[in-house]
């Protein structure tokens, strides 16, 4: 008799603290999550989850209580210094280190399988348990969300990837990783910058030499310039040129309303929402003092998302912004 009560002791002790740590490990964000995807278990631990101060105070009154009590037992059954040792001993190996170290590695199907006897003790002890739970609401407050940054965010999603159960592949950490990243960044940081920017005078007479140089040059959106540079006022669609046998302005095809003007500072983020909503592909970039910077195109911006180059059907696979940058390195070298 005197060993199934102390097992029973035992198991009941082991039984709070392993649930305390268990459960209360559980974020309740993530259940939620869970439970929206249809996991079964998270339905069931969510319930008594919900309530954290509730449930922490349930299972640590009930512990203490339980532990209290084999000490009580042990000692009247034995010496009180054989009693006070061998409860210790118990309690500390079998009530706290191995419950607490298996159910949290396994603390949501460990969680649901219990959770009717958790129900059971939260109702056994609500008298005893619900004013300091209030007490514990009123003075700390319920549990703050847990909410994780962008890089927290690439950081998991990088663990994720390495993982060998891992259902993300490196293209879509990739993927993922650009689309939490190119917000950060600005149309200056991905612009083609003004000294490669392929650009024509409105004036100008595109004749067959002119033509043959934008078919080599395999570019499908140009930009075209009145007077000056820091003047755009329209771009040449490639394709509108391959009808043309004979010479023609650059004025008489170009389009005005197929571009946007927008500053350095613009975020890619914005910029994209830009480009969705006025349907066009183009945005010539100008700084502060309103001189023309540099083009940035929608491909440019997926580029940032994808973490990888984007081109036309015909367009020649040479990244200009490495050319300019490349330029600019050749001539600090030469100073």
């Amino acid at each position: 008799m005197i060993f199934i009560v102390t097992i029973l002791f035992v198991l009941l002790s082991g039984l709070f603290s392993g649930l305390n740590l268990g459960l209360l490990s559980l974020n309740k964000n993530e259940l939620e999550r869970k439970i929206r995807l249809g996991d079964e278990n998270a339905k069931k631990v969510y319930p008594v989850r919900k309530q954290g101060n509730l449930l922490l105070t349930t299972l640590l009154l009930g512990n203490v209580a339980v532990n209290a009590a084999l000490s009580i037992f042990l000692a009247d059954v034995s010496s009180g210094l054989v009693g006070g040792l061998l409860s210790t001993a118990l309690i500390v190996l079998f009530g706290e280190i191995i419950p607490q170290s298996y159910i949290s590695r396994h603390a949501l199907r460990i969680g649901a399988s219990t959770a009717w006897i958790t129900k059971i003790i939260i109702f056994v002890l609500y008298p005893v348990a619900k004013p300091i739970a209030f007490a514990l609401d009123k003075i700390l407050g319920e549990e703050l969300p847990t909410i994780w940054s962008k890089e927290e965010l690439k950081e998991i999603i990088k663990h994720h990837e390495d993982h060998p159960d891992s259902l993300i592949d490196q293209d879509e950490e990739r993927i993922i990783i650009g689309a939490l990243s190119y917000s950060n960044k600005e149309a200056k940081d991905v612009m083609t910058p003004r000294t490669v920017v392929y650009a024509i005078e409105q004036n100008e007479t595109l004749d067959q030499q002119r033509l043959t140089e934008i078919k080599y040059r395999r570019y499908t959106r140009i930009p075209v310039y009145s007077d000056v540079m820091d003047n755009v006022v329209g771009i040449i669609f490639a394709k509108d040129l391959l009808a043309v046998d004979d010479q023609i302005i650059a004025r008489d095809v170009m389009r005005k309303d197929k571009f946007i003007k927008i500053k350095e500072e613009q975020t890619l983020d914005d910029l994209l929402n830009m480009f969705i909503n006025k349907r066009i592909h183009l945005a010539c970039v100008y700084d502060e003092f309103g001189g023309f910077s540099g083009v940035v195109t929608l491909e440019d911006v997926i580029e940032e998302i994808l973490q990888e180059e984007v081109y036309d059907e015909g367009e020649t696979m040479v990244d200009l912004r490495d050319v300019a940058l490349s330029k600019g390195e050749e001539v600090t070298s030469d100073s």
